[in-house]
């Protein structure tokens, strides 16, 4: 394939990215208050923690706060069919996949992407909460981003509540012996930023206290909801994150459009601040 075959390919692709953008701002944009449902696809139906998915989202629903899930099946279905039979707003981020995940039938609004970039955009920029079960690789990744968010300050705090004590104290305690006291890669607040409960009527009541601008998520030491003191780096751009501070104050000695060596490659001096 020519090169200007690719260029031309890639292109059009940002075109597709941006249509699953538009297709989710505008199907998202007026949900009432929504909490973000995640676990594994692989949870049966006769799972206690399907039941204990299906109820967080009948009760979250009854309160008329919209519950978003991957839109597949396990806890993803149990969050959509808890919404959907207290008659709430059941949203669905559907994504194509090698092996097929059928879209659930409790979907009171569906969306479906190819890129799962933007899929995640839509999770975290219309959720008030993060509700968190037993779950893989997929479900850790949402956990974990949701902590990278709220501790780089590029959205503000919300609850992140983990369901199921014991299928998360061993990670848990890991974090604390081995991030924390052992390599001291996090600081002992970060482990502030989310909860472990069995208890679907506390996470309800953690989530309504917050939706009421109550509770410990809002007002975090160092991590305030308004950070007027940054001026525009506070401000919060559309796709539901903070600005933050500009990386274009510096600039390297040898420019990637001229084929010259990148910053952190031997031969390359250190970039110098602009001004």
């Amino acid at each position: 394939m020519h090169l200007a075959d690719i260029r031309a390919q890639e292109a059009w692709r940002v075109f597709k990215i941006m249509a699953e953008f538009v297709d989710g701002f505008e199907t998202l944009a007026s949900l009432p208050p929504a909490v973000s449902i995640f676990g594994s696809a692989r949870t049966a139906p006769s799972d206690p923690d399907y039941a204990a998915a299906r109820r967080c989202a009948f009760e979250l629903a009854r309160r008329n706060i919209a519950v978003i899930t991957g839109g597949g099946p396990g806890i993803m279905e149990a969050g959509n069919r808890g919404a959907f039979e207290a008659s709430g707003v059941s949203v669905g981020l559907n994504i194509a996949l090698p092996m097929e995940q059928a879209p659930n039938a409790f979907q009171t609004h569906a969306l479906h992407f190819e890129y799962f970039f933007v899929r995640k955009v839509m999770f975290v920029k219309y959720a008030r909460a993060f509700v968190i079960f037993p779950g893989g690789f997929g479900t850790l990744d949402e956990f974990f981003e949701a902590l990278t968010l709220v501790q780089t300050l590029k959205i503000p705090p919300f609850p992140v509540i983990c369901y199921g004590t014991e299928f998360w104290d061993a990670l848990l305690r890991w974090m604390r012996a081995t991030l924390l006291e052992k390599h001291r890669v996090i600081s002992l607040g970060d482990l502030d930023l989310f909860q472990a409960t069995d208890d679907i009527d506390e996470i309800v009541d953690i989530i309504e206290k917050h939706l009421r601008g109550e509770g410990r998520f809002c007002e975090l030491p160092g991590r305030p909801i308004d950070m007027p003191e940054l001026g525009r780096a506070g401000e919060m751009t559309a796709e539901g994150t903070r600005v933050g501070q500009s990386t274009k104050r510096v600039s390297t000695a040898f420019p990637l459009s001229n084929g010259g060596p990148s910053p952190g490659v031997p031969g390359a001096p250190p970039s110098q601040p602009v001004g």
